[in-house]
């Protein structure tokens, strides 16, 4: 399922962090990265609270403070199990999940999809900023650009996504997806 292998490659670039890794800038250019952990994270917690009614995030997700109360491991842990627990409720049938973006409802296939897009997009963040190799695979990449085609355009205009950059002659399916995000695919520390 889409949303554990987005959940197990924000796992795997969070734990390979180097000690003096977190305050490096990432692609997200106002934040280093363990601000971009505690916006995954935030996330990850708005869908859950979204599905259960459960509380939210201790802070707002679009402006982290850049301070962790807890290790980064146990952040993302606690932030992808409330996740994938929520998830996991929900019928995969559902025309009507309750989601933290607009519009505010959209049906399980899509929901779930936009719930691991932002942990595998951030996953990705994360990776370049440190070093680390991408955690996207084409076929990842392949799905959540559906996904993605079907919710993003209209949280662009909220800036929660860039502009979509122009493809390149030998884009592979990650460096498609992550143009449609705004994300330069050859970013680099």
């Amino acid at each position: 399922m889409i949303l554990n292998e987005a959940h197990e490659a924000l796992r795997t670039v969070v734990r390979n962090v180097p000690a003096d890794g977190w305050e490096l800038r990432t692609p997200c250019a106002e934040w280093n990265v363990t601000q971009v952990l505690q916006h995954a994270a935030g996330d990850q917690i708005g869908y859950a609270a979204f599905i259960t009614g459960g509380p939210m995030p201790s802070e707002n997700p679009f402006a982290p403070s850049g301070t962790l109360s807890e290790a980064a491991e146990v952040v993302a842990e606690q932030a992808m199990k409330a996740s994938a627990d929520a998830w996991a409720t929900v019928s995969p049938d559902a025309q009507e999940v309750p989601v933290p973006v607009p519009p505010n409802t959209m049906t399980y296939t899509l929901g779930i999809g936009a719930c691991a897009l932002d942990a595998a997009v951030h996953a990705w963040d994360i990776a370049m900023a440190t070093g680390q190799p991408s955690p996207l695979t084409p076929a990842m990449a392949r799905e959540l650009l559906d996904i993605a085609k079907q919710h993003i355009e209209p949280l662009r205009a909220y800036g929660v996504y860039a502009a979509e950059l122009s493809r390149e002659d030998g884009d592979d399916d990650v460096a498609v997806l992550l143009r449609y995000l705004g994300r330069d695919p050859r970013w680099t520390a």
